[in-house]
């Protein structure tokens, strides 16, 4: 009968060794989980941090590019003015002095109030 008794209290110290090995093998897993639950965490701030820093320089760049657009659109519109004003003083200079190049502007089509108006001693 002890000697039964000796081979159950071996058995139960080997399985509490069993168990006690289990036990730290889960401590290490769980510390190294949290330790990487604690890296993630840094990686995830460092990443809203750059998407922060992304949206900003986006909406700088936006505005930039808006306020570029207005510059063109404004140059282009005098540009074409200019083009255009060269081309009446073109076609003036050639009515003097090379009046086989000169084109005389169309003649308007007149509405019956634009008529009147013009009847009337307006322009």
């Amino acid at each position: 009968k002890k000697a039964f008794c000796e081979a159950k209290i071996d058995e139960a110290e080997d399985s509490k060794k069993a168990l006690d090995l289990d036990v730290a093998d889960y401590e290490k897993a769980i510390a190294e989980a949290k330790a990487t639950v604690d890296e993630l965490k840094e990686e995830l701030a460092a990443l809203e941090a750059g998407i922060k820093a992304l949206d900003k320089s986006v909406g700088e760049a936006t505005a930039n590019r808006k306020a570029e657009n207005e510059e063109y659109k404004s140059s282009l519109s005098a540009n074409t003015a200019a083009k255009e004003l060269i081309g009446v003083a073109k076609n003036r200079m050639n009515k003097f002095y090379n009046p086989t190049m000169y084109k005389a502007p169309p003649k308007r089509e007149l509405s019956a109030e634009d008529r009147i108006a013009v009847n009337m001693g307006g322009t």
